[in-house]
């Protein structure tokens, strides 16, 4: 059983599924795919992607803004609000892309305090996105004091030092389909190290997908492929890879 702890199933280009979501689930129940987390990236769109995810009880959802989605502040008072859904096991994703938008800096580091803040009032874990930003989002994480409340550096590709650091405050370090690409040597060497009770899995979908799948739009079924290279990294099996994600997902969101 594999868990996609991260994608987008409201993001997805339906076309490719004969216009029904009810296909992109059913494909990934035939992988051997038990939950998803379909992870929130703007407010305005977060009834929507509820309503959307509401048939699937293997669907869980978070609330929250994408660092890259800063076009105006974030509102805590809505997110707060927002947040509350019984669905929702988690805030994000939330955090600091220095990559595409460095020019939003000063609103990307508001924003992420506000989603620290609004996790430690519901005692929610933080999925957090960063990209070149590793000082500012580990001093952000320590100065608002995410380690109360926990949660997940997702999609990871930065160094071993953030993600220890980031483990011992508590958070987890997920991998996606990036770890499978050929120039990931670096990022493999990541997960060969990080331990068994402090990894996740997930697609991103519908970004990233995974050798042999590149080029392809992403889905939850191919969360399978991350496991497969995780086990050949780590010298573990693709089932010992997927108790234990699944073991650490279903820790992390308190299921």
């Amino acid at each position: 059983m594999f868990i996609d702890s991260h994608c987008h199933l409201d993001r997805l280009d339906l076309t490719d599924f004969d216009n029904n979501l009810d296909n992109v689930v059913a494909n990934a129940t035939a992988a051997g795919v038990a939950k998803m987390l379909c992870v929130s990236v703007t407010l305005k769109d977060f009834p929507s992607m509820v309503e959307k995810t509401a048939p699937y009880e293997q669907v869980q959802i978070s609330c929250g803004v994408h660092p890259l989605n800063q076009e105006d502040s974030v509102d805590e008072d809505e997110l707060l609000g927002l947040a509350q859904n019984p669905r929702v096991v988690a805030i994000g994703e939330t955090g600091l892309d220095y990559f595409y938008a460095p020019e939003t800096q000063e609103v990307q580091r508001d924003a992420f305090r506000k989603h620290i803040r609004v996790a430690k009032k519901l005692n929610k874990p933080i999925i957090i996105h960063t990209r070149d930003a590793q000082e500012d989002t580990l001093a952000i994480m320590r100065e608002e004091g995410a380690d109360q409340v926990g949660g997940v550096l997702h999609c990871f590709t930065e160094s071993w030092e953030m993600a220890q650091q980031a483990i011992e405050m508590g958070f987890y370090i997920s991998f996606s389909g990036i770890v499978t690409f050929k120039n990931a040597k670096a990022l493999r060497h990541v997960a060969f190290q990080v331990p068994d009770d402090k990894f996740l899995i997930e697609t991103d979908a519908p970004y990233l997908a995974p050798v042999p799948h590149r080029g392809k739009q992403n889905q939850p079924a191919y969360v399978g492929e991350v496991a497969k290279l995780l086990a050949e990294v780590r010298g573990q099996s693709v089932e010992e890879v997927a108790r234990l994600s699944t073991e650490n997902y279903l820790t992390l969101f308190k299921l």
